[in-house]
């Protein structure tokens, strides 16, 4: 299962919206087949292992499936894996967990079973769900799992009180910061962001066809500049600016362009983009996961308007100082430390000459239960 899991991560950013699976095929104790899902609408991940095995030479009729999710029943964009499955004459099959679709969820392991093929589910199922963390939640609630990445000093600074933040923390951790671009299906940013940086927003990883995140700009008062790069027209990939319904129709038209629209959300008490409808808005057109690199005002709001999942926070042994540095998240949360958000789960580990620390705001759910 851990070779599975191994196989299905190299489909990272490549399968949304479907989730990403791993197979390995056994007989006689030995690995006569693996393959993984490599992109939505191709071959899932057991039909990848099933042709591995037959270009091997061997016949599968007997062998046992390891596979990180449920095998589909149900006619998608390809046939059902159960149906192959049992044409392959497989004998046992060793599932992860359930697949979270309700097209799917149990009845993918029953039509296997009511062939009297055993099924045994749960084989490291805690982390085969963390694997596909964003395709859960989105098949729960079509709303994408929203990741805040920042990358502070040790006393909490994303940039000098100046505005200086080029660069907070080292090469490793920017690399870092471009898998997550290319692993996740849109990246968000505050206009402050555009107006102080002029960023790209593009994911610089050397992939080959590499997939580019789409770019939402939440900027209420559409003060994007128009030579501002990521409404350039020039650049791969398409960029959302989200402002909202308050907002001159007309005069926002200057902003349109192939590869660059600007759409109208509900507007909050203070004149700001409703977090939530956006994210819902997202959801609906098969946009499973968001990272939100700031900045600190635009993630403090993602915190208190509830829609934050995950952290993922890059820590860089300096010290800026100051009152008026700005912090990761500016914006008041908590009048009392019982109040304060907290992170679940934490976990730590060096990115070069930082520290990556990751964990979770809310408990990540991948079953209907």
């Amino acid at each position: 299962m851990r070779r599975a899991l191994h196989l299905a991560r190299l489909g990272e950013g490549w399968t949304s919206p479907n989730p990403m699976v791993g197979a390995v095929l056994l007989q006689d104790d030995r690995v006569i087949g693996e393959g993984y899902h490599h992109a939505a609408g191709l071959p899932h991940a057991e039909i990848e292992a099933l042709a591995d095995a037959r270009g091997r030479g061997f016949d599968p009729a007997g062998a046992t499936m390891v596979v990180n999710l449920e095998p589909c029943c149900h006619h998608g964009k390809t046939p059902p894996c159960t149906d192959a499955l049992l044409a392959a004459g497989i004998s046992r099959v060793y599932v992860a967990h359930r697949d979270i679709n309700p097209l799917v969820c149990g009845n993918g392991i029953r039509c296997l079973e009511e062939k009297n093929i055993e099924v045994n589910v749960g084989v490291l199922s805690k982390q085969a769900a963390k694997l596909n963390e964003a395709f859960c939640k989105w098949m729960l609630v079509r709303r994408p799992f929203v990741v805040l990445k920042a990358a502070s000093t040790l006393d909490g600074k994303i940039a000098t009180a100046s505005g200086h933040s080029q660069w907070v923390s080292g090469e490793t951790a920017r690399r870092y910061a471009h898998r997550l671009r290319h692993r996740y299906d849109a990246i968000l940013v505050g206009v402050d962001t555009v107006l102080c940086d002029d960023p790209q927003l593009t994911c610089r990883l050397a992939y080959r066809n590499c997939r580019q995140p789409l770019r939402v700009i939440l900027d209420s008062h559409l003060r994007t500049p128009a030579a501002a790069k990521v409404v350039s027209g020039e650049l791969p990939g398409e960029t959302l600016i989200a402002t909202t319904e308050q907002t001159d129709r007309d005069a926002a038209r200057r902003w349109e362009k192939p590869g660059v629209r600007v759409e109208f959300f509900p507007a909050t008490p203070d004149g700001k983009v409703d977090l939530t409808a956006l994210t819902d808005a997202l959801g609906k057109r098969d946009i499973t996961s968001v990272l939100v690199e700031g900045g600190g005002r635009v993630l403090a709001a993602c915190l208190a308007a509830g829609i934050a999942d995950k952290l993922a926070l890059v820590l860089a042994p300096k010290i800026v100082g100051g009152a008026d540095a700005v912090t990761s998240f500016h914006g008041a949360l908590a009048d009392t430390m019982d109040e304060a958000r907290q992170v679940h789960d934490l976990t730590v580990r060096r990115l070069g000459g930082d520290w990556l620390l990751e964990g979770y705001f809310k408990k990540p759910r991948c079953s209907p239960d």
